[in-house]
């Protein structure tokens, strides 16, 4: 077995001081005993275990840890995790981010987070990877050490097997937690050691290794890609964007490589591959005027002008509940990004005798239609925004008004024919949108 401290030394350089992520597992524990033998040769070593709070005996487990630490007279720490999954998020996923996090910010200045996975979660993560079909950066795998939140990220244990590290847990008869989530086969890291990785190790016996080398060449051709990418990106900077131009003018396996470097750089999780197609192709390719977009979870790429800007999700203005209006008992309906009110005129646009008596109001689907006004064709609303040249930021936060399905209005800018007042019309009103975001 090679030395992990050891080779925590060379990656962290002399005396680090260390902040050990400690599950209390097999892995991190047998970890925690190599470097409390070996503490002469750290310029410090705390313990920093994550509560999840998903298992019933997870207070049990930090006890247990919190035990291992006085043991061996480590500085502990427990930290309590709160789990909130984004849409489309799986639970691993979450806890992971939370941990992290957690992690992070728990890091004193100048330390280094040394975590313990091995070479058999190194090869899982590919595998997991390789079927989610991610590319070069994803398939280099986790790295030795990386620059990750505030300090370096360390994992001295990468070329280490799991039989290795169980075998040393037995030698030096050490104790560990044994989570029995790691058993159900639902998850997916889970199903491949459990059910694949036995069947390809019968037929392949070295493919840890070549998998692992594997994942080492990836991570050599993704700094490749990072290097063509800076030079790039600092030929393409256009203020806090890029220049349509100049990204046209690449060809299109830089063009994308580019704009992943772009986006990676602003810290937003990448899109998928259908996505960044569309950023480098239609986007790049769609009228100057036309403020085209292209949204995915994390945030979206905006097109203004000669220039593309990266909006991260939380820039964006929040999104509209439905709601319904009685405008009879209340003339103003109050939203989260404005007041939307009727506003009796005798000039007005609107007949209220033709106004149903519940409106609905909610944001944009897509494909609506109105005809506003009597002599004009019906259009579809995406074409009066376009031709009024309307930011796409106030669009997104201009109220529709609908009668049952049918679009009656758009704000306070376009009222559709079959509510819009005469010459006969008794009791006219107008619509006044306040926006307050």
């Amino acid at each position: 077995m090679l030395d992990p401290v050891a080779r925590l030394l060379e990656l962290a350089g002399p005396k680090p001081r260390i902040a050990l992520a400690f599950s209390g597992g097999v892995d991190s524990t047998v970890l925690a005993h190599l470097l409390v033998k070996k503490r002469r040769k750290l310029g410090g070593l705390r313990l920093l275990h994550v509560d999840h709070r998903l298992q019933t005996a997870s207070a049990e487990w930090s006890r247990h840890c919190a035990r291992m630490a006085r043991g061996w007279r480590v500085p502990f720490i427990a930290l309590k995790a709160n789990i909130e999954r984004r849409n489309g998020e799986s639970p691993e996923a979450a806890a992971r981010d939370a941990r992290y996090q957690l992690l992070f910010e728990a890091m004193a200045p100048g330390e280094v987070l040394v975590t313990a996975q091995h070479r058999d979660d190194q090869v899982e993560t590919l595998l997991l990877q390789l079927f989610r079909g991610a590319g070069v950066a994803g398939l280099s795998g986790m790295p030795a050490i990386a620059m990750s939140g505030p300090g370096p990220v360390a994992r001295p244990l990468l070329e280490v097997s799991r039989g290795e590290i169980e075998a040393l847990a037995q030698k030096a008869r050490l104790r560990w937690i044994e989570d029995p989530s790691n058993a159900d086969t639902r998850f997916s890291r889970n199903f491949l050691r459990q059910r694949l990785m036995p069947l390809i190790r019968e037929h392949w016996p070295g493919v840890d290794r070549a998998l692992a080398r594997s994942a080492t060449h990836m991570a050599d051709a993704a700094a490749l890609l990072n290097e063509r990418a800076a030079h790039d990106l600092a030929a393409l900077a256009d203020g806090g964007g890029v220049s349509v131009s100049a990204l046209r003018a690449l060809p299109m396996g830089r063009r994308r490589n580019a704009l992943r470097a772009f986006i990676g750089g602003q810290g937003v999780e990448m899109p998928e591959t259908s996505r960044l197609r569309e950023m480098s192709g239609p986007l790049l390719a769609a009228r100057t005027d036309a403020q085209p977009e292209v949204v995915w979870a994390a945030a979206r790429m905006v097109r203004r002008g000669g220039r593309l800007e990266l909006r991260k999700l939380r820039e964006r203005t929040s999104e509209f509940v439905a709601k319904s209006w009685r405008w009879q008992a209340d003339r103003r309906l109050i939203l989260e990004q404005g007041v939307l009110e009727l506003v009796e005129d005798a000039a007005g646009p609107i007949d209220l005798a033709l106004l149903p008596k519940v409106i609905e109001v909610r944001a944009r689907r897509g494909g609506e239609r109105m005809r506003p006004g009597a002599k004009a064709r019906t259009r579809t609303l995406k074409s009066l925004l376009q031709d009024s040249k309307i930011p796409v930021e106030e669009r997104a936060q201009m109220p529709l008004l609908f009668a049952d399905e049918r679009l009656i209005a758009a704000g306070d800018r376009w009222i559709d024919a079959s509510v819009a007042a005469t010459v006969k019309s008794r009791k006219r009103a107008r619509l006044r949108w306040i926006r307050t975001r």
